[in-house]
């Protein structure tokens, strides 16, 4: 080893965070396993896309860690603008799947910018808090900019019509605005409960509608709107304590299992690995979401802490959801399983966030 190389390896060493790295990992592991299995019967070569997302997920991680990101808080309304776009023109342009439009295709990929968008909220949030903490917002856009900030997106995602991730703008927006600006969200969240009836009537397709009621009434529709969660408890219960092994899960092989690449592999999972493997991968997410917290409270300046606190949200809030959805606590609303469901636009939205965790980790002694 040359002179010259190793104080860079000891800097490494010393500022690089491996506890966020080696958990990101272990979830990206495991979630190849069971997207193995989960593709095996029925569409194997997502399997092998999904590594070719993965590899460039990683490509991504590294670019937003290695930039300044201080350069993201310089941009964050611009690229908040250039999210607002792309779901406009998702509503022009975009290719419609299953009744809904979210996608739009790019070299013959099929991309969800609100994906993206969830990610450049938390930016722009996060920008919004650095400068009312210097000083630099008026009262005036105290209000304007952090509800347009929410509102937009939100809007124009329920108009796909995606209610999960619409949902998710919603989670992550209050749990940032928690920590940013807890009066506010007081205002926000009541004016919220009372305008709750015209977003049922007005807001909500009918399947949409139907989903939630089988929610609260398994039984209403167990062929129809209600199928998904029911083959999903039922896998979910027959994998017991140890599971029924890898790649013998009848739920999954037999398909079974709707959507158990996407929305529902956290059945499959349980299904061949049981309660015990449900608790080893919830409690790496657990560790992931609480090492962010503490990285926000060790950040140097106001939008480091709160990118912090806003990726480990959107993090809590996907799993609790999906999770929420696939054992029937919660409606099946079409949210992924980060670094663990098939998709393109998910892991490297997911994979950018905590490259900008990495950021703030790395420079949280620089500056």
């Amino acid at each position: 080893m040359t002179l010259s190389a190793a104080p860079v390896l000891r800097r490494l060493r010393s500022y690089f965070d491996w506890p966020l790295a080696a958990t990101t990992l272990a979830i990206l592991a495991l979630g190849l396993v069971n997207l193995y299995s989960a593709t095996l019967a029925v569409r194997p070569a997502l399997f092998y896309h999904q590594l070719g997302w993965l590899l460039l997920g990683v490509l991504v991680f590294v670019a937003v860690a290695a930039i300044d990101y201080r350069t993201f808080n310089r941009l964050g309304y611009v690229g908040w603008l250039l999210g607002v776009a792309a779901l406009v023109a998702v509503w022009k342009l975009g290719h419609s799947s299953h009744g809904a439009r979210r996608w739009i295709v790019i070299a013959g990929q099929w991309i969800q910018p609100s994906e993206f968008v969830k990610l450049l909220v938390v930016v722009a949030l996060a920008k919004y808090a650095h400068d009312a903490a210097a000083g630099a917002v008026s009262p005036a856009r105290r209000w304007l900019l952090p509800t347009a900030c929410i509102a937009v997106p939100a809007l124009l995602v329920l108009k796909q019509p995606d209610l999960g991730t619409a949902l998710l703008f919603v989670l992550l927006f209050a749990s940032v605005m928690a920590v940013v600006d807890l009066p506010y969200l007081a205002v926000v969240a009541g004016a919220s409960l009372v305008g709750s009836p015209i977003l049922w009537f007005f807001g909500l397709k009918d399947y949409q509608k139907q989903r939630l009621l089988s929610f609260l009434d398994p039984n209403r529709d167990p062929a129809g709107a209600g199928w998904h969660a029911r083959q999903s408890i039922f896998a979910i219960g027959s994998g017991r304590l140890f599971g029924k092994g890898y790649l013998h899960g009848t739920q999954n092989q037999l398909n079974f299992l709707p959507e158990h690449w996407t929305d529902f592999p956290f059945a499959v999972w349980a299904e061949e690995w049981g309660f015990f493997g449900c608790t080893v991968l919830l409690l790496l997410y657990l560790f992931l979401v609480l090492w962010l917290v503490n990285l926000a409270r060790q950040a140097r300046d106001r939008f480091g802490a709160v990118a912090c606190v806003g990726v480990a949200a959107l993090l809590f809030w996907q799993v609790v959801v999906n999770v929420g959805m696939v054992t029937g606590i919660l409606p099946v609303v079409g949210v992924t399983l980060p670094l663990f469901s098939y998709g393109g636009s998910s892991m490297l939205t997911v994979m950018a966030a905590l490259g900008l965790a990495m950021n703030v980790s790395v420079r949280r002694s620089s500056y």
